[in-house]
C-alpha cells in the first residue's frame, strides 16, 4: 500500500488530523478549584447551544472531570442526546423548579459517557414559565436546588463536581432567569453565519440586567463559534467580527459545519461517542480543553 504524501495538501491535512488526534484523544484536564456553573445561551434560535451543551460536557467528562447537565428546554434535546429518558412520567427540572424534589432525585447518569450525568427536562416544562410566577423566589429556585444538591453531594460523601452546564431554552423567560441566576458564567455559542452578531447585543443587554439586579457574579466568560464553513469567505468575516468585537471571552477552537454531529442526537449520543475521531468532536476536545485550562 502507498504511503501518504505528506507534500500534497490532502496528505497534510491528513497529517495534521493525526496530529491533532494523539494530542487530544485520553488527555486529563485539571479540575477547577470549585464547582464551575455555566449557562448555555442565546436567544437565536439553531445556533448550536444544546449541540454545545452536551459535546462539551462529553468533552470535559471523557477527560476525567465530574460533570452535570441541567436542561431546562422543554424540548428535551439534551436529554435525547445524552441518552437520558425524559418521557412525561419521568421525575424531571420541572418537580425540582416547581415541586421542590431534590435535585440529587432526578439526575441520572449518561449511559455511554462516565462521569456524566444530567438532569432532564420534560413536556411539563413549556407550562412551568407559567406557574413559576406566582411562586417565592421565583428567580431564584434552580440556584437553591444546585446549593441543596452540592450539600447533599457532600454530607453523603460523594465527590465535588467539577462543572454544571444549564441548556437554555431560547427565550428569555423566567427559566433563562433562573438558569441566569444559577450561574456565574455564559457561554455563548455564535454560529458563523449572516445575521451572527443580530440579537447578541439584546441578550448582553439581558445579561446586564441580570447582573444588575440579581446576580452580580454573572459574567460572559466564554464565546464558541460554531458551524464554521473554512471553504467561505462569510465564515471567516464573522469570525473575525466576533473576535474583534470579543477579544478575551472567545475560544481559538471552531466548530466546523458537521454530518457527524448533526447525525449523533438521532443515535441519542453526542459526537463524542457517536464518533470519537471526527473532526466535530476533537473541536469540541479542544474548546473543552482551553475552558478547562482558563478556569
Amino acid at each position: 500500500m502507498e504511503t501518504m504524501d505528506d507534500s500534497s495538501p490532502l496528505g497534510r491535512e491528513l497529517a495534521q488530523e493525526t496530529r491533532r488526534r494523539a494530542k487530544l484523544l485520553g488527555r486529563k484536564l485539571p479540575r477547577p478549584d470549585r464547582t464551575r456553573v455555566m449557562t448555555v445561551s442565546n436567544q437565536k434560535g439553531g445556533v448550536g447551544k444544546t449541540t454545545t451543551t452536551v459535546n462539551i460536557a462529553a468533552a470535559l467528562a471523557s477527560a476525567g472531570l465530574k460533570v452535570l447537565v441541567i436542561d431546562i428546554d422543554p424540548q428535551g434535546n439534551a436529554s435525547t442526546a445524552l441518552g437520558i429518558d425524559h418521557h412525561a412520567e419521568v421525575d424531571s427540572i420541572y418537580d425540582v423548579l416547581i415541586d421542590d424534589l431534590p435535585l440529587g432525585k432526578v439526575v441520572a447518569p449518561c449511559p455511554d459517557v462516565e462521569n456524566l450525568i444530567c438532569a432532564p427536562a420534560t413536556i411539563h416544562l413549556a407550562g412551568a414559565e407559567i406557574e413559576l410566577v406566582s411562586l417565592v423566589a421565583r428567580e431564584q429556585r434552580l440556584r437553591r436546588a444546585i446549593d441543596a444538591y452540592a450539600r447533599d453531594r457532600e454530607a453523603s460523601g460523594e465527590a465535588r463536581l467539577d462543572y454544571i452546564f444549564i441548556d437554555c431554552p431560547p427565550s428569555l423567560g423566567l427559566l433563562t432567569v433562573n438558569a441566569f441566576v444559577a450561574a456565574q458564567e455564559v457561554l455563548i455559542p455564535i454560529q458563523c453565519e449572516y445575521y451572527a452578531l443580530e440579537g447578541l447585543s439584546q441578550l448582553l443587554k439581558n445579561i446586564e440586567m441580570i447582573q444588575k439586579h440579581l446576580n452580580a457574579d454573572l459574567v460572559v466568560s466564554t464565546i464558541l463559534l460554531t458551524m464554521y464553513d473554512g471553504r467561505t469567505n462569510l465564515a471567516a468575516q464573522v469570525a473575525a467580527e466576533v473576535r474583534e468585537h470579543f477579544p478575551e471571552q472567545v475560544l481559538k477552537a471552531l466548530v466546523p459545519r458537521s454530518v457527524r454531529i448533526s447525525e449523533a442526537p438521532s443515535y441519542q449520543q453526542t459526537v463524542m461517542t457517536y464518533d470519537p475521531s471526527s473532526s466535530g468532536a476533537l473541536s469540541y476536545l479542544e474548546a473543552a480543553g482551553e475552558i478547562a485550562e482558563r478556569g
